[in-house]
């Protein structure tokens, strides 16, 4: 079976530390989402246990079947989104919401549209995106420098001689140190009681304003901030994955687990990129395996989703940003040079990526998608004053 032969340490990693930097960086968020829809204790931790079993299976699913890393992750975006617009509806009109986004993303996905968008979509303007949406992960390993210098120093260090001798296990060395640091820091604090996790269903009601005024702003932001990075991602490692079906299968899933709390399923772009560069394997056609393994923890996650909520609140913040950013140092490093390297589009690809960095929101819309707009109008303007 060429599955068992193609895992190794570094694909086994690469899915964990994409998993936990999935949940670390913005679960916190859900849950503000979750209360702000009116939901109870038990309906956050359906929420949680939806949105692990929604994104494990897509994980697994859609790697295996395209022997590339395909990753989903819930919209972070669109959960921020949600916390601040849902107040005033009742829980039943939130599925709704849920399920019309989900309806709107599989629609996008089977007709081709998105896919067709991405074709005109030069690699240079891709790449400048990606970098953009990845670069504050990347100086955020230094911001808490001042807090925490000798954790930072440590990960760091052990990242830089891993470099030199054990390239291909930099990562795994660095994760083994973080997850030393934080027992260092919390561990005799934890006490964590295991239990799995259920699924509550609600039978959905349709506020027509709800999902005009929320459901079509969370389908903006999920599409624009998600899965264009997402399909960035791949395209700036050289998989030629499909895109359409990739996004349709994230709307129906969407669509199955939002009466249980998933609210917005899409393409990763951050743990994406963890497992789709050469930190997970030399040999792009084996990072599949590391898609797969992420599926599994995903699916780990949501089963025991109370119990690893409590234990990712514990662990210090700046631990998994700092791992979070190293883990991304080469794609940063690899993408900035693919959308730097041809002069005749470095213009368009300077304009994206500083847009996208910038993290301005307009019009409810985020920067990834104004980079994207903004550099796609200098490419074409230069490349019409070229012809």
């Amino acid at each position: 079976m060429s599955l068992l032969k193609d895992i190794s340490p570094s694909t086994i990693s690469a899915g964990f530390v994409a998993v936990l930097v999935g949940f670390a960086s913005s679960v916190a968020i859900v849950f503000q989402a979750a209360n702000s829809a009116g939901a109870n204790e038990q309906q956050v931790v359906s929420w949680i246990f939806a949105l692990g079993i929604g994104m494990g299976v897509t994980c697994i699913g859609l790697s295996w079947y395209y022997r590339a890393p395909v990753i989903t992750a819930w919209s972070t975006p669109g959960a921020a989104l949600l916390a601040t617009s849902l107040d005033g509806l009742t829980y039943a009109e939130a599925i709704g919401v849920f399920i019309f986004t989900g309806a709107l993303i599989f629609i996008t996905g089977i007709s081709g549209l998105f896919g067709r968008f991405m074709a005109i979509i030069p690699t240079s303007i891709a790449s400048a995106m990606l970098v953009g949406v990845l670069v504050p992960f990347g100086y955020g390993v230094f911001t808490p420098f001042a807090e925490a210098p000798w954790v930072i120093g440590l990960m760091l260090v052990s990242y830089l001689l891993a470099k030199l001798w054990l390239p291909r296990y930099a990562v795994i060395l660095v994760l083994v140190v973080a997850i030393i640091c934080a027992f260092y820091q919390v561990g005799e604090s934890v006490q964590l009681n295991f239990s799995m996790s259920t699924m509550l269903w609600q039978t959905p009601d349709w506020n027509i304003g709800a999902l005009i005024g929320v459901g079509i702003p969370l389908f903006i932001v999920t599409m624009s901030s998600q899965n264009i990075p997402g399909v960035a991602v791949l395209k700036a490692e050289g998989y030629q994955t499909p895109i359409s079906p990739l996004i349709s299968t994230t709307g129906l899933v969407n669509m199955v687990m939002a009466p249980f709390g998933g609210f917005a399923f899409n393409l990763a772009a951050i743990t994406a990129a963890i497992c789709a560069g050469k930190e997970s394997h030399e040999d792009k056609n084996k990072r599949y395996v590391a898609g797969i393994f992420a599926g599994i923890f995903y699916l780990i996650a949501g089963v025991f989703g109370a119990t690893l909520v409590a234990l990712f609140f514990v662990i210090p913040s700046y631990i998994v940003a700092a791992l979070a950013g190293i883990a991304l140092f080469t794609t940063i490093a690899n993408n900035l040079h693919v959308a730097m390297a041809d002069v005749s589009q470095r213009e368009a690809a300077l304009l994206t990526f500083l847009v996208t960095a910038s993290g301005v929101s307009f019009m409810g819309v985020a920067s990834a998608f104004w980079g994207i707009l903004v550099g796609l109008t200098t490419y074409y303007l230069f490349a019409k004053r070229a012809v």
